[in-house]
């Protein structure tokens, strides 16, 4: 089945293309009995029966549409009255609401769209209309809450119309009522992705609860006619990751287990939801278990869901039959098309896998699904089916091919009822309804996915109630429509050329075992080589041991002595003129070839990364497809920028041209905590600009080094022009900085040692030499009342403590609006504790070591300093005693300020502030004098923006929590997390790497002579 997940498009699609194709007969049966479901929903379809007006009018494609989604997930969960009323400004004070007023049959529709405009209208009154200053401000001052107490209550009816009720009992309550009881029910009680051990306790006693109130509801009916429940195993652990399942595996098998045996106590039925492509083998090996349990011997309740979307759909089908056959039990399987189709799209593209888990073409989920449904009807007796759709077609083509077979059809609360009523009341089939149970606090993922679905403008139940879609649009055949299509998307281009100037980088899905296990194996054998710098030195032997245990030795390395230094600077100031002489495409073609290499030698990278550096499996390989993609993106750059002189306007008879080239001999010095990725991003960027370079690696981490220079050397790279030097900076990299034949310096590290080297370059005589510095930073994430606390959560924890906190990028200050504070204090608390320390090449680890003894001590005595026990700390576990670990940990600041320096290491530090007090908070962080990199996480645009603006930080995050788009902006490079795409060395930081030439040559000289002018400028 695995060997399915990243299938070709083509090649998944064509077998299903053949199981959905219909006899002519058959297939115009299937369409007239669609075209008859759509009239009759469409006559039928009553003022405010379902949220199908409403998305309607307010689409996705719509400003107010999304203006409307914002406010939806995040009003009612916004704890204060500020933050409310600033969000409400900010989504609806620009929305063009009176265009919608009076469109749509549905009064509700009408009345919202009335009291949006109206909304909007106080609250855009300023001194630019016809209203005085005072007036207006009083007016919006007294509308505030009104307007507020008005948005909040509507936000409320429209969360009804998707959730069946805050509570179980109150869900059981309409389900009981004349409507209500035309249907049968699975409840869902809203709630996933939990973050912490309390989070899966409390969901498990909402899913125990919810079965024994459904159970008594059902009164002996069973799990075929009575109620159901419906479960997410994200809900019921913290960590249901594939690489965490030794722990969650075992688990989720207890607590499904134990739901399962109340739900065949109670006589009722246990469907478990799919979710993401990568958790479905866990899921289905904890399914197998749990359906093997003795004590539910005889119950034929236990179910799943199957994504008709992912490319397995088919294969899930026959495991399912297969284990039906094993267990002696009919398995129940609810047949949807999917939810996660976006993040399954960007996960896939971050990851830089080889190809997506799902189609990308909602025709081919169609087809998918079709066919999927043919053959659960085949299946019969192994498999008991309920079919999900609110499609018409998808409705008219199950009900045709069932010939009178027991089958269930399956819609959502508050969607699909007019669909599917002349099914219930012709008894053609009878429908469940999966109904959502809970609070506003648990509301976000569920809404935001079934408006993302039901809101865009391609969905069925927006196209049933739209008059302008003719009927036969609406019920047009989705075999045809694959099968005249391309085989995917145009617009979704596979992970590797998602970038139009060069290929992406390859990741390495350990999730997937296929793959993960000989990886595994390849970078275990790797980890037990003995690994040394070939090149023979006149400095001194050293050995190098691992951070994780000290007692392993990795390797030995020659650091390079005086001899060394100057026989490479010899060579390289001899040597860079005809490099540089090779031309941009030359180098180019070069530095593609080292990106191969470097993804070649992935495994061999790891295994260094994980011993020499104590990066973990995860972290090194982001660094190596970040190596590979520097090497890509600078050797675009070589072709775009230097290439032969460009030809510039200027006066008659004479002709300008524009080059740029190398400078000489660049010394590139690089740290220890990317010692691949920034240390290949330097190297590269002073290559493909034409020069020579003297790469001084950092004393801990030369081996790894050494291996990327080894290979810069075999994909074309002359000896003469690429030297290793490695040793301490005290003494390699100073002689290197006074050397007067080094032409450039490029330096990643603390701002300390960037000062002595800016004065020493200063000191020098000569040219002014250029400098390149990328130092430390204070991370600070400004985060106010109307952020996502469970965003807020993982994103703080990825940032703070991967990579063992060791990044300049890495979150050191997390500012919370106290109005939230103690809730996203307690849930980081929480999430923190299931973080997993110890062996880096163990691909369960999260966090591995230090770097060194010294660091961790440095780290003790910080810690100490600040006079008061850590907010939390997360425990050691016992066995790492010879590494070099530190438990990370967080601690409450009273001001900003009072971070004086880069703590390097997995040490938070927490600040509150007050709502209204921004600004103030602002010049605290300003005060510390680092602007590196900022976070953001706020639902308004507004804060947004100003925050930005106030800091004016090199590399921005926004995080908008789901709405809207992420938006990352480096204007000046710096290294990322994801190893995705260039993350240093923009235009400004490479031509710094040049030398810019502009030369004009005049042609209309007396005699015809021409004068040649060459200007050695300095390069930006």
């Amino acid at each position: 089945m695995r060997r399915l997940h990243r299938l070709d498009e083509g090649e998944a699609l064509a077998p299903l293309l053949a199981a959905a194709a219909l006899p002519p007969e058959i297939g115009r049966r299937v369409r007239e009995r669609a075209l008859a479901l759509v009239r009759q929903a469409r006559a039928a379809h009553r003022q405010g029966a379902d949220v199908s007006a409403f998305l309607a009018e307010f689409g996705l494609d719509t400003r107010e549409g999304v203006a409307l989604l914002c406010l939806a997930e995040a009003l009612l969960r916004i704890p204060d009255a500020a933050t409310q009323d600033a969000l409400i400004e900010a989504t609806l004070g620009e929305g063009d609401w009176q265009a919608h007023l009076g469109h749509a049959d549905s009064l509700a529709v009408n009345a919202s769209a009335f009291a949006f405009l109206l909304s909007g209208r106080v609250l855009q009154l300023d001194e630019s209309r016809a209203v005085p200053a005072a007036i207006a401000r009083a007016v919006q001052r007294l509308g505030e809450p009104v307007i507020r107490a008005a948005l909040r209550q509507g936000m409320r009816v429209l969360a009804r119309q998707f959730v069946m009720g805050r509570t179980i009992e109150e869900a059981l309550e309409r389900a009981a009522g004349a409507e209500g009881r035309r249907w049968r029910y699975s409840f869902d009680m809203l709630g996933e992705a939990a973050r912490t051990a309390a989070d899966a306790e409390r969901y498990f006693a909402a899913y125990r609860t919810a079965i024994g109130a459904a159970g008594r509801a059902s009164a002996g009916l069973g799990p075929v006619a009575g109620h159901g429940v419906s479960v997410k195993l994200s809900a019921l652990h913290p960590r249901y990751e594939p690489l965490q399942a030794d722990r969650c595996v075992p688990a989720l098998i207890g607590a499904l287990g134990a739901l399962a045996r109340e739900a065949k106590a109670q006589g009722i039925g246990l469907t478990v939801d799919a979710e993401e492509a990568e958790r479905l083998e866990i899921s289905l090996d904890i399914l197998e278990a749990v359906r093997g349990e003795t004590a539910l011997a005889g119950w034929e309740g236990l179910g799943l869901a199957v994504q008709a979307y992912q490319k397995r759909a088919p294969a899930v089908l026959e495991w399912t039959a297969a284990l039906a056959r094993r267990s002696g039990h009919a398995i129940p399987v609810r047949l949807v098309k999917g939810a996660y189709w976006d993040a399954e799209i960007k996960q896939t593209q971050v990851q830089g896998l080889p190809d997506y888990p799902v189609f990308t073409r909602k025709a081919a989920t169609d087809v998918s699904w079709l066919a999927c449904a043919r053959r659960l009807l085949e299946l019969r007796g192994l498999l008991r089916p309920a079919f999900a759709t609110h499609n018409a077609l998808s409705v008219a083509y199950v009900l045709e091919l069932a010939e009178g077979q027991e089958i269930e059809m399956q819609r959502l609360y508050g969607m699909g009822e007019a669909l599917y009523a002349p099914v219930v009341a012709r008894g053609e089939a009878p429908v469940r309804v999966y109904a959502p149970v809970g609070s506003h606090e648990d509301l976000l993922a569920y809404l935001v996915r079934r408006l993302l679905e039901n809101g865009a403008n391609t969905s069925f139940v927006h196209r049933l109630v739209d008059p302008e879609v003719p009927e036969e649009a609406i019920v047009a055949d989705p075999v045809a429509a694959a099968r005249a299509g391309p085989p995917r998307h145009p617009r979704i281009p596979l992970p590797a050329a998602l970038y139009p100037d060069r290929r992406n980088s390859r990741g390495l899905d350990l999730a997937d075992p296929a793959v993960r296990e000989p990886a595994l194996a390849a970078v275990r054998a790797a980890a037990g080589r003995p690994w040394s710098d070939p090149a023979l030195r006149t400095g001194t032997l050293r050995e190098i041991r691992s951070p994780a245990d000290r007692a392993a030795l990795v390797g030995t390395v020659w650091e390079a002595g005086p001899a060394d230094l100057d026989a490479a600077l010899a060579a390289a100031s001899a040597a860079w003129r005809g490099w540089d002489a090779l031309g941009g495409a030359a180098r180019a073609a070069v530095l593609e070839r080292a990106a191969d290499l470097i993804e070649a030698h992935r495994f061999d990278f790891l295994a260094l990364l994980a011993r020499e550096a104590g990066r973990t499996l995860a972290d090194g390989n982001a660094e190596v497809r970040e190596a590979a993609d520097f090497c890509r993106w600078y050797a675009a750059r070589a072709r775009e920028w230097f290439g032969p002189p460009r030809e510039l306007p200027g006066p008659t008879g004479e002709r300008n041209t524009w080059a740029l080239g190398g400078r000489g001999v660049f010394a590139c010095i690089s740290p220890w905590n990317f010692p691949l990725a920034i240390f290949t991003g330097q190297v590269a960027a002073a290559l493909a600009a034409g020069n020579a370079v003297a790469a001084k690696p950092a004393e801990q981490t030369p081996l790894v080094a050494a291996l990327a220079v080894r290979l810069l050397h075999e994909a074309g790279v002359p000896p003469a022009v690429l030297h290793l030097l490695p040793g301490e900076g005290a003494t390699v990299g100073a002689a290197l900085v006074g050397d007067p034949r080094i032409a450039g310096v490029a330096f990643t590290g603390g701002t300390e040692t960037a000062q002595h080297i800016a004065r020493a370059l200063a000191a020098r005589g000569g040219p002014i030499v250029p400098f390149i510095a990328e130092t430390g930073g204070i991370n600070a994430m400004v985060v106010d009342s109307s952020a996502l606390p469970e965003q807020v959560v993982a994103d703080a924890l990825a940032s703070a403590f991967n990579s063992a906190g060791q990044r300049c990028s890495a979150l050191r200050l997390l500012c919370l609006q106290e109005d939230i504070a103690d809730r996203v204090l307690a849930m980081l608390a929480g999430a923190a504790a299931e973080l997993r320390l110890g062996d880096p090449l163990d691909p369960a680890t999260d966090i591995g070591p230090v770097i060194g003894e010294a660091a961790r001590e440095e780290l003790e005595g910080w810690c100490r300093g600040l006079g008061a026990p850590p907010l939390f700390e997360v425990p050691l576990p016992a066995g790492l005693g010879r590494g070099t670990f530190f438990a990370p940990r967080a601690y409450a600041l009273e001001s900003a300020r009072a971070l004086t320096r880069e703590v390097f290491g997995p040490v938070l530090h927490v600040v509150r502030w007050r709502s209204g007090a921004l600004d103030r908070l602002l010049d605290d962080i300003a005060a510390n004098g680092y602007a590196l990199t900022l976070g953001v996480h706020s639902r308004i645009a507004s804060v947004q923006r100003h925050v930005a603006e106030r800091l004016r930080v090199g590399n921005t995050y926004v995080n908008r929590n789901q709405i809207g788009a992420v938006v990352g902006v480096q204007p000046f490079g710096g290294h990322g997390l994801s190893g995705t795409g260039p993350k240093a060395g923009g235009p400004v930081t490479l031509i710094r790497f040049a030398t810019e030439l502009a030369v004009s040559v005049n042609t209309a000289a007396a005699g015809g002579n021409a004068a040649l002018l060459a200007m050695d400028g300095e390069g930006g």
